[in-house]
């Protein structure tokens, strides 16, 4: 890939432009599980599809060109790529990791890692002060989602890696909300970027996918090593259509963005939202060293309602977003975190990082930001009409 050209273009423009065998403008499927060998004692590049395959290869090497990585690894999910990395840690090692992450992580943390004598400390990673006085001489990785999932907070990332590298230990940055498009932590100083390519680098909610990159080559083996070990790669249906997403990433996230700088305004000045979660916004604690570290704010924000009924009726009321787990997708989808995302977090250790009952994610996809506004409108005073009523009955 040329250097020369930008971000933007270097999404269509890249080694993958075209088939050097057929000179098809699309990356082949090649669906074969295992490869004829012409001699007995030296191998091809390809042998069995989880060790390798082209097609996956493919998406593997533009994610690695895009994070601006070394070596790039595709996976069956976003979970899948995140407890592989995880493999890289023993028995008596210690994470340090974002409190309000990811239920999915949460959950691989808690009763999974830990059944393998594998340690964990949740801090708020906003707070270097916390954050330091929760290493210990067996932490071994730093585990920072930025913006968080789901009250986007905004980790310094360049601050983070510096500890680890302090203490010898690893840095692995959930860089889904964002993408390669908006944030680079590997030129922060992170050691491995993850990503739920499920979400906006696929773009379309037609696929499940995970990816990985690292930019020390003896990271890389480590993790290749425990790709084909694990065996959890993404099947090559799958990664072609990842590798179809990603050449639209820059147009859609342009429009998703604009929109949901608008929307966060709007719900910041209704009187029936208690607080936006948006780095986007500039009274928001992160807003500086979000643009510091990113382009933008980025496309997800979260709102807390008034209360949980209020909260119910507005989502009763909804028209435009679809109702539903996930994000990053073409259509505007509104999540339910307490259900949906963080399901797996108890409701105390929830309420104590601030994931109400009353608090709604929101992704915004690619309509009208006006449309969206005034549903939004209509349902919140759909939404207070409702409590009005409740009261009078009262």
């Amino acid at each position: 890939m040329s250097n020369k050209f930008s971000f933007q273009t270097k999404l269509l423009h890249n080694n993958h432009k075209y088939d050097p065998e057929t000179g098809a403008v699309s990356v082949p499927i090649q669906h074969a599980s295992t490869f004829h060998q012409s001699d007995l004692d030296t191998f091809g590049k390809y042998d069995y599809s989880r060790s390798l395959n082209p097609t996956r290869e493919a998406l593997e090497e533009v994610i690695a060109e895009l994070e601006e990585g070394t070596r790039g690894f595709a996976f069956s999910s976003g979970m899948a790529a995140i407890s592989t990395a995880f493999l890289l840690l023993s028995k008596d090692d210690h994470v340090v990791i974002t409190e309000d992450v990811y239920g999915g992580t949460f959950r691989m943390v808690t009763e999974v890692l830990t059944r393998f004598g594998i340690e964990h400390t949740f801090v708020d990673m906003t707070n270097l002060e916390e954050v330091k006085s929760a290493i210990r001489p067996n932490t071994k990785v730093f585990y920072v989602e930025t913006p968080s999932n789901p009250l986007l907070k905004v980790t310094d990332i360049q601050a983070i890696t510096s500890l680890a590298k302090q203490h010898g230990a690893l840095t692995f940055v959930d860089n889904t909300f964002l993408t390669p498009a908006l944030q680079k932590p590997l030129a922060l100083g992170a050691d491995i970027v993850l990503h739920s390519a499920t979400k906006f680098l696929s773009g379309h909610s037609d696929v499940v996918a995970g990816l990985a990159v690292v930019k020390n080559p003896d990271l890389a083996s480590r993790l290749a090593f425990l790709q084909n070990s694990f065996g959890a790669v993404l099947g090559v249906q799958d990664a072609w259509l990842v590798l179809r997403g990603i050449k639209t990433l820059h147009v859609r996230l342009v429009q998703s963005v604009k929109s949901a700088e608008k929307i966060a305004a709007f719900l910041a000045a209704h009187p029936s939202i208690k607080k936006v979660h948006y780095p986007g916004l500039a009274d928001h604690p992160g807003y500086k060293l979000q643009k510091k570290q990113a382009v933008n704010g980025g496309a997800v924000l979260s709102f807390e309602l008034e209360d949980e009924q209020t909260m119910r009726t507005f989502v009763e009321n909804a028209q435009i977003p679809v109702f539903a787990v996930s994000l990053g997708a073409v259509e505007s989808i509104l999540s339910y975190p307490a259900k949906m995302s963080h399901a797996a977090m108890p409701a105390g250790e929830r309420e104590q990082r601030g994931i109400t009952n009353s608090l709604l994610r929101l992704s915004v996809g690619l309509e009208n930001a006006e449309d969206i506004i005034e549903d939004f409108k209509a349902a919140l005073a759909a939404a207070e009409q409702s409590k009005q009523s409740i009261l009078q009955r009262g």
